[in-house]
């Protein structure tokens, strides 16, 4: 969609994402700006099923809320279904249930439909931003439950922690921030370089354009 990706390691797209403005109450920074720019997101996923090529899943499994966006744009390009690991009390069926604690150090439900796919289902498992891996351990619990397979992890980033080094351990990891890179090590320092430049009006919609702001 754009000849402006740059080297393996600088995935211009990332520096849309925003600071927090909030407070510590919230996550760290905002990475929903890279949706709403066409060309971000398209290159997003670009990069995404690139890096998931020789991952073999039969359903993207995304965890509520924000990885409901990365999980369902990846299964789109898949051609495969989408299955919603939702917080606790959303669903109107029979469900499986786990509790967790957050990043927030807040415990949590996650909820699955109860049954939702067959024994030995490959599940992708999608999160917008795995940061101390308690809502991922819960969806892979949940999916390995009903006797799934996780067949994989994808995110736009995944810092660096013993959970999440347990995951990589585990599964196969697509993630935009690439491990090794600047933007990991930004990422495990939570604050990135962008913020001293950000603009909010180089993430607005691009329809029609043909090139990254």
């Amino acid at each position: 969609m754009t000849d402006l990706k740059g080297p393996r390691d600088d995935r211009w797209y990332l520096s849309l994402m925003s600071p927090n403005t909030k407070g510590p109450q919230f996550a760290w920074l905002d990475p929903t700006s890279i949706y709403i720019n066409a060309v971000a997101y398209g290159d997003l996923l670009d990069d995404l099923i690139e890096d998931l090529a020789g991952v073999s899943f039969d359903v993207v499994g995304g965890c509520d809320a924000m990885g409901f966006v990365l999980g369902a744009g990846i299964a789109a390009r898949k051609g495969c279904g989408f299955l919603p690991v939702r917080k606790a009390g959303k669903l109107c069926v029979d469900t499986d249930r786990v509790s967790f604690t957050n990043y927030s150090g807040r415990t949590q439900d996650m909820e699955m439909r109860l049954p939702a796919f067959a024994p030995g289902t490959r599940v992708l498992l999608a999160d917008q931003w795995i940061q101390t891996g308690g809502t991922m351990e819960a969806a892979i619990e949940l999916v390995e439950r009903q006797k799934g397979v996780v067949a994989g992890l994808a995110t736009i980033a995944m810092e660096t922690c013993a959970a999440t080094d347990a995951f990589a351990a585990r599964f196969p990891i697509a993630a935009a921030v690439v491990p090794g890179s600047r933007w990991q090590r930004e990422c495990d320092g939570q604050t990135l370089s962008s913020f001293e430049t950000y603009q909010a009006s180089r993430t607005f919609p691009t329809a029609g354009r043909t090139a990254a702001p």
